[in-house]
């Protein structure tokens, strides 16, 4: 037979464990980033910022600029560049400037008339502003190829960002793809 032996129970702490208070701050930080995450994803708006309302003139632009694409992918040259050969560099300053002349002419054509929301009014005039920017950009860059500078395609930043971005974003918020400026020089 065999005698088991129970240890002598340990003390009994009566005393309330006191919480340091860091553990308050911890389940705060928890609360209110739960809280972020709930209205984030189903109370915070989510159109998009550059959005128009006026579904027609978006639907006009995108139609405009898909023509202007496909005349502007007509002048596609895929011959290999020969940076020493200047009248070959001439010649593709050449074809940058009439594929500029269509995407100039495409805006032309999508801001002859104005959206008809507050919101349209408001935007697509800064949106014409950056294009013609970009346009300019452009010109330059044909300018230098007329002069034999073949180097990369440099374009205005805003606020840090190439300024094609900022254009593209518009174009995709209102589904107008064929709107966002041409990536031909990259």
């Amino acid at each position: 037979m065999t005698a088991t032996v129970t240890p002598p129970a340990a003390p009994a702490d009566d005393a309330p464990k006191r919480h340091g208070p860091w553990r308050y701050v911890l389940v705060g930080v928890v609360v209110l980033f739960a809280a972020f995450w709930i209205w984030a994803l189903f109370f915070a708006s989510k159109e998009a910022v550059n959005k128009i309302g006026d579904r027609a003139w978006a639907a006009r632009a995108q139609g405009i600029c898909e023509t202007a694409e496909a005349r502007r992918m007509e002048l596609a040259d895929l011959r290999h560049v020969d940076e020493g050969d200047l009248a070959m560099l001439a010649e593709r300053g050449d074809i940058v400037d009439r594929a500029t002349d269509i995407v100039e002419r495409m805006l032309d054509d999508v801001t002859a008339v104005q959206p008809n929301d507050p919101k349209g009014q408001a935007i697509v005039p800064d949106w014409a502003r950056d294009y013609r920017t970009y346009i300019q950009d452009r010109r330059e860059f044909a300018d230098d190829l007329r002069a034999g500078k073949n180097e990369p395609f440099a374009e205005t930043a805003v606020d840090g960002i190439p300024i094609s971005e900022k254009l593209t974003v518009f174009a995709g918020d209102n589904r107008m793809p064929d709107c966002s400026p041409p990536i031909d020089l990259a």
